[in-house]
């Protein structure tokens, strides 16, 4: 079984580091998946006979990593549902993103309209059908001169498909390494990685932030 880097566990809830190019949720390529993956440590570093419920809460893209949390309970699932839905579950990025930026704090607010069929997403009108308001604030930590690339903080208000990777895109500084989306880094893996989340404890109702930084290899040099 796949190394599992646990951050947090407790009866209700387990923060994990999710590895680029794994799933969050099977799909139909049948990799290994982190729902899968989670499961498996539960049951065995506890000897669990039968199935193990485990709640799926949030996503994150599959070549992105970084932090993610599951439920252990059908409560703790149903409270951190909610907390998504009502805003308190926050997650804030890193991104290494092509070129200089005018303004070193930013926010971006754009209408998103997901293309089922080829999987994308694309900045459109309001008005047009079925588009969806995006918004995410982003603040430069960093400038590489020489590589012409920046790192940024992103802190993300509502979760739409591909959204900091469509935005960023479409504002001229997509994410090196971003297949879809970007035009530097080919081959590379994508400079996106989930680094915080907070969220109130389902049960005790604290407020908790967790954080996970990505290896300071490749891209990620620019953290140095």
């Amino acid at each position: 079984m796949q190394n599992l880097k646990v951050i947090y566990e407790d009866n209700h809830i387990i923060v994990v580091e999710k590895e680029p190019n794994i799933p969050s949720q099977a799909d139909k390529t049948e990799d290994m998946d982190m729902l899968t993956l989670v499961k498996s440590y539960i049951k065995d570093k506890y000897n669990k006979p039968g199935n193990v419920y485990l709640g799926l809460v949030h996503r994150l893209d599959r070549p992105v990593g970084g932090i993610m949390i599951f439920a252990k309970t059908s409560k703790a699932a149903s409270r951190l549902s909610n907390q998504v839905r009502e805003k308190i579950f926050k997650k804030r990025y890193l991104a290494v993103v092509d070129g200089k930026l005018e303004n070193r704090k930013g926010t971006l607010e754009d209408y998103l309209y997901k293309d089922q069929r080829k999987n994308i997403s694309k900045v459109v009108s309001k008005e047009k059908k079925n588009a969806k308001f995006a918004k995410l604030d982003y603040e430069v930590l960093k400038y590489n001169e020489i590589k012409n690339l920046s790192l940024l903080k992103i802190n993300l208000y509502t979760g739409r498909h591909h959204q900091i990777r469509v935005q960023l895109s479409n504002y001229g500084h997509s994410i090196f390494g971003d297949q879809k989306y970007g035009s530097r880094g080919r081959g590379k893996p994508i400079a996106l990685w989930a680094y915080e989340l907070t969220i109130e404890h389902p049960i005790t109702k604290e407020s908790m932030t967790f954080k996970d930084f990505p290896k300071k290899v490749g891209t990620w040099c620019i953290l140095r």
